[in-house]
């Protein structure tokens, strides 16, 4: 029997095994799935199928498994179709749920590590939507590290009412402002009913859309399909001529850790910080890294954010949408407006076989009907807005988004909270004032545990008109709606022992993003004397998968990640 007619992997990882024992229960498996003796011979490609009716921006995904299945079979591939779960970010925030959020990117990224090492396959396409499954999918790809192309589901369209755009962002300020009595009940419920209108992930540059943005970046997702719609027909399209190119990388044996090097990481943050995206694109690209061997550190982002820019006018700190950085020429235009700049690195490979200069060649130049994109010279901001804290508060470091501030500057006393439910119901009760910093803490990786992300207590700040006047600082994270005086990823986190365990409440602290600076005014003398008296709280939880992440998780300085043995 000839060496193609073999299934490609096994051959690859069978070399002390017989052909004559190992191949007969192999193949006769594929035979019960349907293959032909001719299949033996293609390359077997995983699809990383996301699709679920939890939420909508996973709920328009099984058509883009079913084009990339008829895409890998035009490209002479063979699809192995294998599912990943998701967590809902805006469904679950503000309840337990949320603690299951960072810990589904682990549980993602282990099923398609796990899938493509188990069944030997040749190539991975990984399909996502909501927030976890674009890292929890990168960093399975770069644990596998066989050749591998995402595919972001698409954004979605925006809501309308009363001649205003809705998205799921809005939902949260309007309670905010329905408990202030600035808004009528009918004006919220029509709100809640019409922020969300189909299928797609959250409209602005949230968390699905940064990250997204960034792989194209990065050049593991083709020219343009970040910022795409899930309802329209281009995104199906874009499914299909990625399985072609994904085929084509696996005979050129192009694999995710060629693409994702230092510099590529660069671009992508560039990107980050040039479209205004979220915070948690820190703590995914501490992981990302990590998955890569790429060495990064928390300081590489404050070295990016003082060159780079604020270009794209975005939510949730501006004016607009993913659907119209697309109509104004999509990540390729951001990028090409960074890269004549001399702001990004052209050399980089993509997955698509050719450089990140050679994909930007025909893309036009900027607009200048749009108003979407700034030119580099004309910034909305002159340096990036994800900035890097430290101070006796963080002296591991913390991320504060400091775009859409009058002054990033504030000093106040501390309004201290335990968990998020009991600060949410003081800001709804308006015991929370101006000039006030809010401290809630044992909501770090292992104290949450899970690290769930305060949107509900920072949209009704905003939706209160406290969102500049108001300073919020946790070990947790913050949704990539969340704007305001916020400071997250505070390490080390109040569990371990950290300052922000310590904190009393009155307490002044200082928020300074222009100094870098997040201080906790005591002296050393009393937090000495407050450490000795700190007991460490019992986990909340002791079994399944929330205790594992308690218990393996990182620092959040680190990515929070679950496999760093040192």
């Amino acid at each position: 029997m000839s060496q193609d007619s073999q299934p490609i992997r096994f051959d690859r990882r069978s070399k002390n095994i017989t052909e004559g024992v190992a191949r007969a229960p192999n193949r006769s498996m594929y035979y019960g799935m349907g293959y032909q003796e001719t299949d033996f011979g293609k390359p077997m490609i995983g699809v990383a199928n996301g699709h679920s009716t939890i939420t909508p921006c996973n709920s328009g995904l099984q058509k883009l498994a079913d084009a990339a299945v008829i895409g890998l079979k035009e490209a002479g591939a063979n699809p192995q179709i294998f599912g990943t779960p998701t967590i809902s970010d805006g469904m679950a925030m503000g309840t337990e749920g949320m603690k299951y959020s960072l810990v589904s990117r682990e549980v993602i990224s282990d099923c398609v590590e796990t899938c493509v090492g188990g069944q030997w396959l040749d190539g991975v396409m990984v399909i996502g939507g909501c927030d976890k499954n674009m890292p929890g999918g990168m960093m399975g790809m770069l644990r596998a590290n066989v050749p591998a192309i995402y595919i972001y589901g698409g954004t979605i369209k925006p809501g309308h009412y009363k001649g205003q755009d809705l998205n799921i962002v809005s939902v949260f300020e309007a309670v905010g402002q329905f408990s202030a009595g600035k808004m009528s009940e009918e004006d919220f419920c029509q709100i809640e009913k019409r922020a969300i209108p189909g299928s797609g992930s959250c409209g602005g540059m949230y968390t699905a859309n940064t990250m997204s943005s960034a792989f194209e970046a990065l050049g593991m997702s083709l020219p343009y399909s970040s910022s795409m719609s899930n309802v329209e027909d281009e995104v199906v399209e874009n499914t299909k001529k990625a399985a072609a190119v994904l085929v084509e990388a696996v005979k050129a044996d192009l694999k995710p850790r060629d693409i994702v090097t230092k510099k590529a990481i660069e671009n992508a943050v560039a990107v980050i910080m040039a479209t205004g995206g979220s915070t948690n694109a820190v703590l995914h690209f501490l992981a990302i890294a990590h998955a890569a061997e790429v060495e990064w550190t928390i300081d590489d982002f404050e070295r990016m954010r003082k060159k780079i820019p604020v270009l794209c006018d975005l939510k949730p700190s501006g004016r607009f949408l993913a659907v119209d950085l697309h109509k104004a020429g999509g990540i390729p235009a951001v990028m090409k407006v960074l890269l004549q700049a001399g702001l990004l690195h052209g050399d980089c490979i993509t997955i698509t076989g050719k450089t990140v200069a050679e994909n930007l060649a025909e893309v036009p130049e900027l607009s200048t009907t749009q108003e979407v994109i700034r030119r580099v010279d004309q910034p909305m901001y002159a340096q990036g807005h994800l900035a890097i804290l430290r101070g006796n508060l963080s002296p591991e470091g913390c991320v504060a988004k400091i775009t859409g501030l009058k002054s990033p500057v504030m000093t106040g006393p501390a309004r201290v909270f335990e968990d998020e439910q009991s600060a949410l119901a003081a800001i709804m009760a308006g015991k929370i004032a101006a000039g006030d910093i809010m401290v809630l803490r044992y909501l770090g990786p292992k104290g949450g545990p899970g690290m769930p992300e305060m949107l509900a207590p920072t949209g009704a700040l905003i939706g209160q008109g406290l969102g500049e006047s108001v300073g919020l600082i946790t070990d947790g994270r913050f949704s990539g709606g969340t704007w305001g005086m916020v400071v997250g990823h505070v390490a080390p986190e109040a569990y371990e022992g950290g300052v922000i365990a310590l904190v009393h409440e009155g307490d002044r602290i200082t928020i300074d993003a222009h100094q870098l600076n997040l201080e906790l005014h005591v002296d050393e003398a009393e937090l000495a004397r407050r450490k000795a008296g700190w007991v460490k709280p019992a986990p909340r939880y002791t079994r399944g998968v929330l205790a594992k992440f308690a218990k393996n998780a990182s620092s959040a300085s680190s990515g929070a990640v679950l496999d760093r043995f040192e």
